[in-house]
């Protein structure tokens, strides 16, 4: 059986957003050996999960005989990226943006193979720190005309409450990345989420008016629930591939926890399982779409997190649910003996274990009857809860229905 075009495939697990040139892209995608790039903002310490996508989509590429490039924003991080924001972004100094790169490199390995030239990550900073400012405009900024960048989505949204000059800066800047890349790497495709479209055309036009070449973009649908919203934020914030910043049980328990609406989208983006095996999924209806939601939360945990850790989120979301598995690897919470005393107070408690970020909030909880305690519903929210509570040392909190924690009674 002939071998699916990459771009064929990417198409049909629905990734692609738009694209320059459609059929020459894929044509050159059909025949192997393409140089590609794909930016990242080293603006926090770990990837998250609207990234995750990104690193998908450049395994496809990588196992289909092309070469990505991970470009680290270094020096655009010291500028500030105006796309999809109200706001400007917080600077990094040089230290900060090369302890992240470090972060990012250790997570994108676990789906890039780097060894051996097959993928390249490079730092931004390495060409732009350098660049004289005035060989620069006369050489870069001659291309680009206000009226067309004014133009561009990303600057809209920023032009009713003032567009700084720094910021106007950027796609200068990410445009001649590309010209760069070309040059340097006969890097010919930059692919991004789709908000980057404006910024990935102004390289593609850098590229035809300096070099007389021809370049091509493609953009991927960002990640986003069936309401339109972006997936990857819990009220705890974001969900990142670090298993420190966000443990791989919880990791686990986010994807097992989607939409019913979104389950089958998220197993054709962020997971390698064939179309014929998600199609079946997608006839699953009511209690049994929660097999569908299952396989998600264990594959995208097994990608990110590997097989050993996504076998214990597993088997601990098995020991709350139906009571069978391993509840050793739900989230726990260590009191003391002394610390407990005659009792503490549940409001206390539900604080201690993250399940309430305040009294109040752990207060309202109680009164529309959203907290269990060991199966029984908590009504009172003055209850004290005595050692008596503890059977063998620990108890189980729950938070509506899918929110646990553990606590354990120690010395």
């Amino acid at each position: 059986m002939e071998k699916m075009n990459v771009y064929d495939v990417l198409k049909e697990r629905g990734f692609i957003a738009q694209v320059t040139h459609e059929e020459k892209v894929r044509e050159i995608l059909g025949q192997g050996g393409v140089t590609f790039y794909i930016g990242f903002d080293p603006t926090a310490d770990s990837l998250h999960v609207g990234h995750f996508l990104q690193l998908i989509v450049m395994s496809y590429m990588q196992k289909a005989g092309h070469r990505p490039i991970a470009i680290l924003g270094g020096g655009t991080a010291m500028v500030g990226d105006p796309t999809g924001r109200t706001d400007m972004r917080k600077m990094l100094t040089q230290e900060e943006i090369m302890y992240n790169a470090e972060q990012f490199k250790k997570q994108m390995g676990k789906l890039i193979d780097f060894s051996d030239g097959k993928a390249l990550m490079l730092n931004n900073a390495d060409w732009l720190l350098g660049l004289n400012y005035i060989e620069f405009l006369r050489d870069i900024g001659v291309h680009f005309t206000v009226n067309r960048m004014l133009a561009a989505e990303c600057f809209k949204t920023r032009y009713e409450k003032g567009l700084s000059f720094i910021e106007f800066n950027y796609m200068l800047m990410q445009s001649y990345d590309f010209l760069k890349l070309y040059r340097d790497y006969n890097c010919i495709l930059q692919l991004g989420g789709d908000d980057q479209w404006s910024n990935i055309l102004g390289g593609i036009d850098l590229i035809r008016r300096v070099e007389g070449a021809e370049a091509y973009g493609m953009t991927f649908q960002l990640l986003t629930t069936s309401e339109g919203n972006k997936m990857g934020k819990t009220q705890k914030g974001a969900i990142w591939l670090d298993p420190v910043k966000t443990p791989p049980y919880e990791f686990y328990q986010y994807w097992r926890n989607v939409h019913d609406d979104d389950v089958i989208k998220c197993l054709k983006l962020l997971t390698f399982l064939p179309m014929e095996q998600i199609n079946q999924f997608e006839s699953l209806r009511d209690e049994r779409i929660n097999e569908a939601k299952e396989t998600l939360a264990y594959e995208v945990t097994k990608i990110v997190h590997g097989e050993e850790e996504a076998e214990k989120a597993r088997k601990a979301a098995k020991a709350l649910f139906s009571g069978e598995g391993d509840s050793d690897n739900v989230p726990s919470t260590k009191i003391s003996a002394e610390e407990l005393g005659e009792g503490i107070g549940i409001l206390e408690l539900l604080v201690r274990t993250g399940l309430a970020p305040s009294k109040g909030e752990g207060r309202r909880l109680i009164q529309q009857g959203g907290i269990y305690i060991d199966g029984e519903r908590v009504d009172n929210t003055e209850l004290m809860v005595t050692p008596e509570f503890f059977k063998n040392g620990q108890l189980l909190i729950r938070k509506g229905k899918k929110a646990y924690n553990r606590v354990v009674l120690g010395k």
